[in-house]
């Protein structure tokens, strides 16, 4: 039989109405690493928040909405966009990290699984339709669709939703400022089988997990203000030494994606990176340029979603992606035919990189 293309048959996202401000955080108590409380004014926190980020508002989740609500929701927009029936699917993977975390409570709920939690909201009645979640940080999407494509490959599916969703605005400590990052949104894929002559779809990737000293780049920690619930746990960053092994690694996955698709950096119409922070994406571009003796140009190649929409995790690459095919981000369109990179680092610490043809 022949082998098929694995290409993207409709893609939805949703991101949540609650705007939440830079100047939101002004009242805030934030707190060194060692309790201690920062020395200079709030403004100024924001001021080099921003700057450094890129961040000037974020999204979060209404409280009545939960994670599998806001992949639910992702789900029904990719379904309305693509041309197969929900019954016909043959998986559902949700690419998430802390599963259904109601507000307030702090609580990992991943039982049963999301995708599981989403199968019953789309009311699937086809037991055929087999669901499983991967924890895989911030690449998680990128990681769920990579296996989409493995297993529509290997002959035994055709159609597979792989959902990227998160609410991170529940996890983080409000008494630190890396908290000001984190946000909620979700994005989903049909990924489906192709038998067109054309090469297209998914053309090659890469992947790869640094777990020694990396693996602490990104872990659960208490609160920065000491005393303040010992039980509780939430999202804890070294930030220079995650800037440094993403521009040290990134751009070489994109390079190795690139080298087993057979297709040039100069036929890479558009490169969308994970949404984590603007400084350190213009700086993986220009890392990419240099292995090849390119000058790559962010304004032209790698649309941004970070500014308004914070780094919504899993969720980021396929939402900057439903966005652009939409025409929603000013100066980028990406055209059939055209070579893109997507790409995505985070917690593991994972990096994946997938090189596609529209």
């Amino acid at each position: 039989m022949k082998t098929p293309n694995v290409v993207f048959n409709g893609i939805g996202s949703y991101v949540p109405e609650n705007v939440v401000t830079n100047e939101d955080f002004l009242n805030h108590e934030f707190y060194m690493e060692d309790g201690k409380p920062f020395d200079i004014p709030n403004e100024e926190i924001i001021k080099k928040f921003e700057k450094i980020t890129g961040i000037r508002e974020r999204r979060y989740a209404n409280d009545d909405q939960l994670n599998s609500d806001l992949g639910a929701l992702a789900a029904e927009n990719a379904l309305k966009n693509s041309t197969i029936n929900k019954e016909d699917l043959d998986y559902i993977i949700y690419a998430q990290n802390f599963g259904d975390m109601e507000a307030g409570t702090n609580r990992v709920d991943n039982m049963p699984s999301l995708a599981a939690k989403v199968k019953h909201k789309l009311k699937i009645q086809n037991p055929d339709v087999v669901c499983y979640d991967i924890v895989f940080g911030c690449p998680g999407w990128v990681q769920g669709v990579i296996q989409a494509y493995q297993m529509i490959r290997s002959g035994f599916c055709r159609n597979i939703m792989v959902i990227g969703a998160e609410t991170l605005s529940r996890c983080v400590d409000p008494h630190d400022r890396d908290g000001m990052i984190f946000s909620d949104g979700a994005g989903a894929t049909i990924v489906s089988a192709s038998y067109d002559d054309d090469r297209k779809g998914i053309l090659g990737f890469a992947n790869r997990t640094d777990a020694n000293e990396e693996l602490n780049y990104l872990a659960m920690g208490k609160s920065n203000k000491a005393g303040l619930d010992d039980n509780a746990r939430y999202i804890k960053m070294k930030g220079r030494k995650i800037y440094e092994y993403a521009l040290d690694e990134v751009a070489t996955a994109m390079q190795s994606a690139l080298k087993r698709s057979g297709i040039f950096m100069e036929n890479i119409k558009k490169v969308l990176i994970h949404q984590a922070n603007e400084k350190m994406d213009e700086a993986i571009l220009r890392k990419l340029g240099q292995l090849y003796d390119l000058r790559l140009e962010a304004k032209n190649m790698m649309p941004m979603t970070i500014q308004k929409f914070g780094n919504n995790s899993v969720a980021t690459v396929p939402v900057m992606l439903d966005m652009v095919l939409k025409g929603e981000i000013e100066g980028h369109e990406i055209k059939e035919g055209d070579d893109i990179i997507l790409a995505s680092v985070g917690a593991g610490m994972h990096i994946n990189a997938i090189i596609y043809r529209m």
